[in-house]
């Protein structure tokens, strides 16, 4: 594999898991990829986030993707070497009072109308089973069993592993400043010179407006900077993960003892800078939260709090799929803060689209023409 390799058959901007996974998916199927990432792979949205593996509470447009990752999720060491740190002891939604358990029961029943039986509705005593440290009042909730977590740049490391194993050429620390269509291929001009493919993977995150724009496909996307915390280590008292619809909150902990507390919070984001900075009013929120719910914790004590750099879409779905304007050109960000479960499977689902034309896991509702301008 040679430093100076300049052409492929896909090139893939961006080097979070989706990247990485989609860099894979296509060296098992026989393309040679170029992988161009401007930091170092998992840098940002992947490597930082909450971890969380769910098909829980998910838009409906979503779940077909969900479930093909959530397959790959249960065989991740099979796929790239490595267990990613996944554990498997489901995701509880919690019903904070009986008006938030209507709204669970109505979710459940409309799945299951639509042919999805992965959410189970439970009543106070299976949800005090399950999350044994739960506030008294919660009238129970939605489970989804073969959800869990894993470790997130671990995971994204071992997918760009993997890849690179299978002969994916990565270039890290390399910035994309152009794309110019060059007769059959797509010129990607980069701070460390052109690279040539006849195809492209828009896999860049935050930054993947600028690509989108520079194709002539402008995108509403929003940057954000969802916030996180951990506490100290505590004795075991919660296996599966939690998280609330109501008052934002998502909460897991590790094996170690330390418990990680996100929901959605948001910091800001600068994205030029490559960093963001905490708003710590909203992590007070977030901390009262856990305190009302987890009388456990009142005296944990937070350790730290981080944020990382994500997109986030209007609608809060993915633009995945081919683009609406350009032969060769494939969209795979916007993942609004939810991405991290999917990346296995979209990066399967990409690489068969972009070696056959198409995939029979149904992604309609998540194209880039969507957010086209009436014509």
């Amino acid at each position: 594999m040679s430093e100076g390799r300049r052409s492929a058959d896909v090139i893939v901007i961006g080097g979070g898991i989706h990247g990485c996974s989609t860099a894979l998916h296509c060296a098992m199927r026989g393309l040679s990829v170029i992988l161009i990432e401007k930091d170092h792979a998992g840098r940002h949205a992947s490597g930082v986030n909450a971890g969380g593996v769910r098909q829980l509470a998910r838009h409906v447009a979503e779940i077909p993707l969900s479930n093909t990752s959530m397959a790959l999720w249960h065989r991740i060491g099979d796929l790239v070497d490595d267990d990613c740190g996944f554990t498997s002891d489901g995701q509880v939604l919690v019903a904070e009072d009986e008006e938030d358990l209507g709204n669970c029961r109505a979710r459940v029943e409309d799945l299951t109308l639509r042919g999805f039986h992965h959410e189970e509705l439970i009543d106070a005593a299976e949800l005090r089973r399950l999350v044994p440290a739960v506030s008294d009042a919660c009238p129970g909730g939605v489970v989804s069993r073969r959800d869990g977590a894993a470790i997130p740049l671990r995971a994204t490391q071992a997918f760009k592993r993997k890849a690179q194993s299978l002969g994916a050429y990565i270039r890290e620390s390399v910035r994309v400043t152009r794309l110019v269509r060059d007769g059959a291929n797509w010129r990607v001009e980069t701070d460390h010179g052109a690279f040539l493919a006849p195809r492209i993977v828009n896999a860049a995150g935050a930054w993947a407006d600028r690509i989108a724009a520079d194709l002539g496909e402008p995108v509403p996307l929003e940057v954000i900077a969802p916030m996180l915390m951990i506490t100290a280590r505590m004795p075991a008292f919660i296996k599966p993960v939690v998280i609330l619809r109501k008052r934002k909150l998502s909460f897991k902990q590790f094996e170690n003892g330390t418990v990680l507390i996100g929901g959605g919070y948001l910091g800001r984001a600068i994205r030029d800078e490559n960093r963001t900075v905490l708003d710590w009013g909203k992590l007070a929120t977030n901390a009262k939260t856990v305190w009302d719910l987890f009388p456990i914790m009142r005296g944990a004590p937070i350790l730290r709090a981080w944020a990382g750099i994500e997109a986030r879409m209007p609608d809060d779905l993915p633009v995945f799929g081919k683009s609406a304007k350009h032969e060769g050109v494939y969209h795979q960000f916007g993942f609004s803060a939810h991405g991290f479960q999917l990346g296995p499977g979209a990066g399967a689902v990409m690489a068969e689209i972009i070696a056959t034309g198409s995939s029979n896991v149904p992604i309609d509702g998540l194209g880039i023409a969507r957010f086209a301008a009436p014509s």
